[in-house]
């Protein structure tokens, strides 16, 4: 894999699944370093919130408007209306997308706000997803609000 920072989110979204969880994981990149790590944790702690985007800003801890305007948000699966909105929120400038193919958030709404998006299409994350999806439709439905 070329793109150390997808492969960070992928290794997030593998301890999801190893825990029982759902498959998704995010990095954030400040000045090309990793500042923050997640994984989709709803399951394993009972969250309402703890899509992977949320751990991961969450585990960055408190940032500054000046951090927050440098980073990079990766996502191994497009974010959804919450992670969206938080990202927005705090104008992160530039979200990397796994993939977009078993689940689309926002995305033209997040473009049209003057965030720039990267859509991979990885097909390591995709699978993750399928597999996922074909295992456990109801905890998936569970986590997108369906």
């Amino acid at each position: 894999m070329s793109d150390p920072f997808l492969a960070a989110a992928i290794e997030e979204a593998k301890k999801g699944l190893e825990e029982g969880g759902i498959p998704i994981g995010s990095v954030l990149i400040i000045d090309g370093k990793i500042v923050g790590r997640g994984h989709n944790r709803r399951v394993q702690k009972g969250s309402a919130i703890l899509h992977a985007e949320m751990d991961c800003l969450e585990n960055a801890g408190r940032l500054s408007a000046k951090d927050y305007a440098r980073a990079t948000l990766y996502s191994t699966l497009s974010p959804c209306d919450m992670c969206s909105g938080t990202a927005l929120l705090y104008k992160i400038p530039r979200i990397v997308i796994g993939e977009n193919q078993t689940f689309q958030g926002p995305e033209k709404y997040v473009q049209s706000r003057g965030v720039s998006l990267k859509i991979l299409n990885d097909p390591q994350c995709i699978q993750l997803m399928e597999s996922f999806i074909r295992a456990h439709p109801q905890l998936w439905n569970e986590d997108i609000g369906e």
